[in-house]
C-alpha cells in the first residue's frame, strides 16, 4: 500500500516538475531542471524527456552536439540524442554517493554549441530499502552487578542502516523476551540515537548468574529488515558506578597537512568506584560505514592522535566514538567531532572537453580550438581559479560559462608563416602561495591551396644547335610552392599566350613532372631563329593555381650550307664565256663570281680562291669579292679560249664549298666574236671548215648592224644608270636581284655589268632575271630573328618558272642560264 501510493504521488510530483521546468524555460540558466530516480535503477532507465523539458527539439541535440557535463567528471546519466531522453547511465548507489546525507541531488549541465547553450539540471536519488540494519559487534557482552536497581540504564551502540528516512531503524526488541530487561530507545537530537538495555527487575547473581537474549534492530522499510546482535549479561558484584564523561560531545580540529602522531584532542571520563573498578581505559567504539583507522587513543591518557595524514577534499570531518570502561566492566559513550581544516594543497585541475587540430589556416576569427573547464578540490579561496594565456597574440581564451573556457582564434593564420603553435594555458588558484596547473594545446596549422606556383626566373632562355637529334633535352623550367601536399605539387605543361590562340608549338615539350624542355624534331636554323613558348606550372590544389613564364629557344646555326654560285650560271652547256679583248691591260675586270650562303655568320663569310686554269698565271681571283681580272696583259702566245674553275669556300667548321666553272675568250676585235665561237663549235664537234666560213660569212655582214644597236644600247644603258641605278630593264633587272643576294648578308656591293655584242652575235638578246629568292613556307611556332625579310636562295639551275613566262619577248631559261 506505502508504494502504491507512494508512486502516483512520484508522477505527480514529477508533471509538476516539468510543467515548472516547462513555464521557467526562458529562465533555464538560472533555474535548473529538477527529476528524481530511484537508486539501483539499471543502466539504461528512462528518467525523463529533457529535450522536451528543455524546450528544444530532438533533431536539434544532434545539430548542437549535445552532451552532459558534470563537475567532477562522472558519467551517471546520458543522454539519447535520438529521443531527448535522460537515461541511466551506471547503477546508482545512494548510500555510496551521498552516504547518509537526507537528500541526495547529483547536478549536472546540458551543454550545446552552436551557439553555447547550457540548461542546469539536477536529479534527485531517491532511496529504497536495499540495507538492513547492523549493529557494530554480532556479540555485546555486559558485566552488571547484582546490586543495579531496577530502571538502570545500560547503553549500546545502536545499529546503523545505510538507508535513510522510513528505510531506517524504526524499532528495537529483544528476543525472547526476559523479565530482567527491556529495550529503550530514541533521539538525543536530530541527528543523534540512543538505544539502552533497561533493567526491569533487580539481578540476582546467586539465582542467575547470566542473561542471553538476542536485540533485535527492524527498519520501516517494505518489506521490513532487521539485524540482531546477541546480548550476553555477566551479573557482577559490587561495582555499581559506571564512568562518566566530562563532556557528552568533544569537537577538535585539525590542518589536513598535520604530520602523522600530531595530538587531536583528548577525552576525560571519571568513575566514582575505587580500586580496579575504577580503572578507566578507552578505546574506539567503532561505527558502522566509518574506519577510524586514521586515528588512534591512548588507553590510558585519552588522546586522540593521527596515524596517518588527512585530506580535506576526501573528508571534511571525521565522526568518532569512545567507550571509557571501568575495571568492573562498567562503561560510558561520548562522541568526537574532529573538524579537518584546508590548507592550499591542491593544484587547479584542469580538463579539456574538446580539442581542434589541425587548423585550417583560412579559419575565421573566433574559431573555437578548444573547450575545458578548471577545478580547484580546496575550499574558499584556495579554490578560486583563473586562468591566462601566455604570450599569444593570435590566440585567447575567453569564458564561456562559470569555470568553462574556451579558446579561441583572434586573427587569421598563416601555415607558412608559422605551422604549428604551442598555446600554453596556465590555471592558477587564489591560494598563498598559489597553486599553479598548465597545460599545453598543440595546434597545428592544415594547408589550403593560397600560393600559386612561383619560376625562378622571370624568363629562361635555351640554346639549340640545329639540326638538333629528336627529343634533344635543351633546359629546363623550375617553380616551387609555398604550400604543402598536394598544393605544393607542380606540374608542367605548355600553354598558349591567349586562351583564343592556336595550340601551343608541336615542336617543343615539357615534362610535366620535372620542367625538363625538349625539342621533339630536327630544326633548321635558316627556317627558324628562335621560338617562344609560354610554359605553364599548375599545381594540385582544389581550385589549381598556376604560374606562366616565357621560354625562349634559341636555334645556333651551324655550318650545314654550300655556298650556292649565283653567277656565273652552271647549268648551261656549254657554259658561258666571257669575252676579254686582246689590248686589255692586267687588272682588266672579266667577271664577278657571285654566290651567297643560306648560313649565317661566319658560317656564311665566303672567300674566292682561283682552283684551276688554262693558265693560272693570267687571272686573278679577288678573294672578298670574286672578281676575276687579268693578272697581266694578254699576249698572242696565249690561247683563245680560257677555262677557269673558281672555288667559293665559306668560314665554317669544317668549311664547305663549291665551285664555278666559267671560260673567257681572248679576241683582238669583238667582231671576231662570232668567228671564235664558230671556231670552237667545230673544234666541240669534229669541226666543218664549210660550215666555218658560212656561219663567218653571216656574221661578217651582220657585224655592222650589231655593233650599231650595241652602241645604242650602251649608251641608253648608261643613261638610265645614271637616273634610276639600273643597267637592264625589262620585266626584271640583275642589278636589284644582285643587290637583294647583297641585303642577305653575301655580296657587300651592288655591281653593274654592260654587255655589247655585235650585229652578227648569236646571243644579242638581253637577259632579264626575276626575283630568285622564294618566300618560305609560314611557319606556326612564333619565331624571331628576322626571318621574314631574309629569303634563301635555291639551289641548281634557273628553271623555267624562274624566267618570267607571260612575256614572249623574255629569253628562255636555256638563253639564261648561257649567259
Amino acid at each position: 500500500e506505502t508504494e502504491a501510493v507512494r508512486r502516483p504521488d512520484m508522477a505527480i510530483a514529477r508533471q509538476v516538475l516539468c510543467l515548472s521546468a516547462f513555464l521557467s524555460l526562458p529562465h533555464a540558466r538560472a533555474e535548473p531542471i529538477r527529476y528524481s530516480v530511484a537508486e539501483e535503477a539499471e543502466s539504461g532507465s528512462a528518467v525523463a524527456n529533457v529535450a522536451e523539458d528543455a524546450g528544444l527539439a530532438p533533431a536539434q541535440l544532434s545539430a548542437r552536439r549535445a552532451r552532459l557535463a558534470s563537475e567532477d567528471g562522472r558519467q551517471h546519466f546520458r543522454l539519447d540524442r535520438g529521443t531527448g531522453r535522460l537515461v541511466v547511465a551506471e547503477r546508482l548507489d545512494r548510500e555510496e554517493l551521498c552516504g547518509q546525507a537526507r537528500t541526495c541531488t547529483l547536478p549536472f549541465e546540458l551543454l550545446l554549441a552552436n551557439p553555447l547553450q547550457f540548461f542546469r539540471v539536477e536529479v534527485a536519488v531517491e532511496d529504497i530499502n536495499d540495507h538492513s540494519p547492523v549493529f557494530p559487534e554480532e556479540r555485546v557482552t555486559f558485566t552488571i552487578l547484582e546490586t543495579s536497581n531496577p530502571g538502570s540504564r545500560f547503553p549500546l551502540e545502536g545499529a546503523r542502516d545505510l538507508d535513510v528516512g522510513s528505510n531506517s531503524v524504526q524499532a528495537y526488541s529483544i528476543a525472547p523476551e526476559n523479565e530482567y530487561f527491556s529495550v529503550s530507545f530514541g533521539s538525543w537530537s536530530e541527528d543523534e540515537e540512543y538505544v539502552e538495555l533497561v533493567l526491569e527487575k533487580a539481578l540476582d547473581r546467586e539465582e542467575q548468574a547470566e542473561v542471553a537474549f538476542s536485540l533485535i534492530a527492524t527498519d520501516g522499510g517494505s518489506p521490513p529488515r532487521s539485524g540482531t546482535t546477541q546480548i550476553h549479561i555477566v551479573v557482577l558484584d559490587v561495582n555499581d558506578n559506571a564512568p562518566i564523561f566530562t563532556q557528552e560531545l568533544y569537537v577538535g580540529q585539525v590542518l589536513e597537512n598535520a604530520p602523522e602522531g600530531s595530538v587531536v584532542l583528548s577525552v576525560a571520563a571519571s568513575d566514582r568506584d575505587v580500586g580496579v573498578n575504577g580503572d578507566i581505559t578507552y578505546q574506539f567504539s567503532q561505527a558502522v560505514g566509518q574506519s577510524p583507522s586514521a586515528f588512534t587513543i591512548d588507553p590510558t591518557s585519552g588522546e586522540i592522535k593521527l596515524r596517518k595524514p588527512l585530506d580535506f577534499e576526501a573528508a571534511e570531518n571525521h565522526e568518532l566514538s569512545v567507550r571509557a570502561t571501568d575495571g568492573g566492566g562498567l562503561s560510558a559513550i561520548c562522541k568526537v567531532l574532529v573538524e579537518v581544516v584546508d590548507v592550499n594543497d591542491n593544484a587547479p585541475e584542469l580538463v579539456v572537453s574538446s580539442f581542434s587540430s589541425p587548423l585550417p589556416e583560412n579559419a575565421l576569427p573566433g574559431t573555437v580550438v578548444a573547450l575545458f573547464t578548471v577545478r580547484d578540490r580546496d575550499a574558499g579561496a584556495n579554490g578560486k581559479v583563473s586562468c591566462a594565456l601566455e604570450d599569444q597574440l593570435l590566440f585567447s581564451l575567453r569564458l564561456a560559462y562559470k569555470n568553462y573556457y574556451e579558446l579561441v582564434t583572434v586573427s587569421a593564420l598563416d601555415r607558412e608563416e608559422t605551422a604549428r603553435y604551442l598555446l600554453t594555458v596556465t590555471a592558477a588558484d587564489a591560494g598563498s602561495p598559489p597553486l599553479t596547473t598548465t597545460q599545453t594545446f598543440t595546434v597545428d596549422v592544415s594547408d589550403v591551396n593560397d600560393n600559386a606556383p612561383v619560376f625562378n626566373q622571370t624568363s629562361y632562355t635555351m640554346y639549340v644547335r640545329e639540326n638538333n637529334v629528336p627529343t634533344a633535352l635543351v633546359g629546363a623550367v623550375s617553380a616551387s610552392d609555398a604550400d604543402v601536399g598536394p598544393n605544393a605539387k607542380v606540374t608542367y605543361f605548355l600553354a598558349p599566350a591567349h586562351s583564343s590562340e592556336q595550340p601551343p608549338c608541336s615542336c617543343i615539350s615539357v615534362n610535366s613532372e620535372n620542367g625538363h624542355v625538349f625539342v621533339l624534331r630536327p630544326l633548321d636554323y635558316e627556317q627558324v631563329r628562335q621560338i617562344e613558348v609560354l610554359v605553364s606550372a599548375s599545381d594540385a590544389g582544389s581550385p589549381p593555381l598556376r604560374a606562366n613564364v616565357t621560354v625562349r629557344l634559341v636555334v645556333v646555326d651551324e655550318n650545314d650550307n654550300a655556298p650556292l654560285v649565283l653567277h656565273p650560271a652552271q647549268d648551261s652547256s656549254p657554259p658561258s664565256s666571257e669575252l676579254v679583248p686582246m689590248s686589255a691591260e692586267a687588272g682588266y675586270l672579266i667577271t664577278k663570281v657571285v654566290a651567297v650562303d643560306a648560313d649565317s655568320g661566319q658560317n656564311s663569310w665566303l672567300s674566292y680562291h682561283l682552283l684551276r686554269a688554262t693558265d693560272p698565271g693570267l687571272f686573278a681571283v679577288g678573294a672578298q669579292s670574286g672578281e676575276v681580272r687579268l693578272r697581266r696583259p694578254v699576249t698572242e702566245r696565249d690561247a683563245v679560249k680560257q677555262k677557269l674553275v673558281v672555288l667559293v669556300r665559306d668560314n665554317g667548321r669544317p668549311p664547305l664549298s663549291a665551285t664555278a666553272a666559267l671560260s673567257a675568250l681572248l679576241l683582238n676585235d669583238f667582231s671576231d666574236v662570232r668567228l671564235q665561237h664558230s671556231s670552237l663549235a667545230t673544234e666541240d664537234e669534229g669541226g666543218s671548215l664549210t660550215t666555218y666560213l658560212i656561219i663567218s660569212l653571216v656574221f661578217v655582214s651582220l657585224l655592222f648592224f650589231a655593233s650599231t644597236a650595241a652602241f645604242i644600247a650602251h649608251k641608253v644603258c648608261k643613261r638610265k644608270e645614271l637616273k634610276g641605278g639600273h643597267v637592264l630593264y625589262g620585266t626584271g633587272n640583275l642589278q636589284s636581284g644582285l643587290a637583294d643576294a647583297a641585303t642577305a648578308g653575301t655580296l657587300p656591293h651592288a655591281y653593274c655589268y654592260e654587255i655589247s655584242l655585235t650585229t652578227g652575235s648569236g646571243n644579242s638578246e638581253f637577259k632579264f632575271l626575276k626575283p630568285i629568292l622564294p618566300s618560305l613556307p609560314p611557319q606556326h611556332c612564333a619565331t624571331g630573328g628576322g626571318t621574314d625579310d631574309k629569303q634563301d636562295f635555291p639551289r641548281g639551275p634557273i628553271t623555267a618558272e624562274d624566267v618570267a613566262p607571260d612575256n614572249p619577248g623574255m629569253p628562255s631559261a636555256e638563253q639564261f642560264n648561257s649567259l
